[in-house]
């Protein structure tokens, strides 16, 4: 199963650089899931499997796509080694269920370990929300993660996010407790 081309291109920001990712690219998910650090608030720690990876992964990752309002899986390069370092996504807030919410972006991140606390995952995510602030039918970004992620808590709270409710979060692979952020798409006032 192939995503759609890029028709909408994501500013580069001042170390990173962007490309929405498709199915190809998919050697870069299973790689980034190997470490089991990088995993453990998702599945405990378990690296994905390449079954999964084409399995679930990709066609997950194909439903919430649409390149042209900028929803999908972005990668995340270094500007100057072009290193790939992860993604963030933005998708519709319970894409797959029928209380769909078109007018909430959720953004998520995952990424290398050694990127981890130096403000890699904020500056993408801002860059997503400046890319899709634009779009005057989006009311609010949101967030979710394990309750014990402290690092992607952080994140929410410096892109401007705040705590709204603790929350069972569901998966088809997992069911877990989590905390949901959100904060308007645009200043109210």
């Amino acid at each position: 199963m192939m995503l759609m081309n890029v028709v909408i291109a994501l500013p580069v920001s001042p170390r990173l650089s962007y490309r929405l990712m498709s199915s190809a690219d998919a050697p870069l998910w299973f790689e980034l899931d190997q470490d089991p650090e990088v995993m453990r608030y998702l599945n405990d720690g378990k690296p994905s499997t390449w079954q999964e990876i084409q399995d679930f992964f990709i066609p997950r990752i194909a439903s919430f796509t649409e390149p042209a309002k900028g929803l999908g899986l972005w990668q995340v390069n270094d500007k100057n080694t072009d290193e790939y370092l992860g993604w963030v996504l933005a998708r519709h807030y319970r894409f797959d269920d029928p209380a769909i919410e078109r007018d909430n972006i959720e953004l998520g991140w995952r990424f290398k370990s050694h990127c981890w606390g130096r403000g890699i995952a904020t500056e993408a995510a801002q860059a997503l929300v400046e890319l899709l602030r634009a779009d005057a039918k989006v009311r609010v970004f949101s967030a979710v993660a394990d309750a014990g992620n402290l690092g992607s808590i952080g994140v929410m709270k410096k892109l401007g996010m705040q705590f709204i409710e603790p929350r069972i979060h569901r998966t088809p692979l997992r069911e877990y407790p989590s905390v949901y952020y959100e904060m308007p798409a645009r200043s109210q006032g």
